[in-house]
């Protein structure tokens, strides 16, 4: 089961993860298709690249196909603007 409620918006996605989520649920993964995400709202939700530091999600992060990373847990809930690149659909 996916830590996140996720709706289709024309060409994004938008992403919801309540504040009661469990950190444990938020692994390590990478993905098919590059992305770009960024939070809607202000948020102390941080994001992770493998062998990077965290860094506040609080701009626009592109994710590059293949690329190990993480999103790191916060006060309250997040939401983020999702887009993948070079999906069909």
């Amino acid at each position: 089961m996916l830590p996140f409620k996720e709706k289709n918006q024309d060409n994004h996605y938008i992403r919801e993860f309540p504040a009661n989520t469990n950190e444990t649920d938020l692994v390590w993964h990478m993905d098919g298709e590059d992305r770009t995400v960024e939070s809607i709202g202000k948020t102390d939700w941080l994001f992770q690249f493998d062998n990077e530091l965290p860094v506040p999600l609080n701009s626009t992060i592109f994710i590059p196909k293949h690329t190990i990373h993480r999103v790191i847990k916060g006060t309250g809930s997040l939401k983020i603007k999702l887009i993948k690149h070079g999906r069909k659909r």
